[in-house]
C-alpha cells in the first residue's frame, strides 16, 4: 500500500525533534573511500554511486540520485595513517576550475610536505 505519513514533531518519549530537523540535517550523500586506488575503492556509502580519481589527491564524489541543485554544503577529510604523509592534512572540495554540481562533486587531498596526495582514508559528506 502506498501513501504519504506526514509527521510534525518525532519523540521517543523523551526527546522531541521536529520532523524538518530529520529531513534538512541528514547527510543526503555520504562516503568513506580508499583514495589510493583508481577509481577510490569505496568502503561505505549513501546515495554515492563512484569515487573516480583523476590525478594524485584528486576526486570526483558521484551521486546516485541527483541534487536538486548545487547549493550543499560539502564537507570532507583525510586521516593521517603514516609517516610517509608527513606534514599538515587538509582537504578541499571545489576549485577555481571544477566546482560541484548536482551529480558530483570535487575532492582534493592535500598534505604540507607534499602537496596533492593520495590517502587510504578519505571521508566525504553533503548535506541539503
Amino acid at each position: 500500500m502506498a501513501g504519504t505519513l506526514t509527521i510534525s514533531t518525532l519523540s521517543d518519549g523523551t526527546n522531541s525533534t521536529s520532523s524538518t530537523n530529520c529531513i534538512q540535517g541528514s547527510a543526503k550523500a555520504w562516503v568513506n573511500f580508499n583514495g589510493t586506488t583508481s577509481p577510490g575503492t569505496i568502503r561505505a556509502s549513501y546515495n554515492v554511486s563512484s569515487v573516480t580519481k583523476s590525478a594524485t589527491g584528486t576526486y570526483a564524489v558521484n551521486f546516485t540520485i541527483a541534487f536538486s541543485d548545487a547549493n550543499y554544503v560539502a564537507v570532507a577529510c583525510g586521516a593521517k595513517i603514516n609517516s610517509s604523509n608527513d606534514g599538515n592534512n587538509s582537504v578541499a572540495i571545489g576549485s577555481s576550475t571544477v566546482i560541484p554540481t548536482t551529480t558530483s562533486c570535487p575532492v582534493t587531498n592535500y598534505t604540507q610536505s607534499v602537496g596533492t596526495s593520495d590517502n587510504a582514508y578519505m571521508h566525504f559528506a553533503a548535506f541539503r
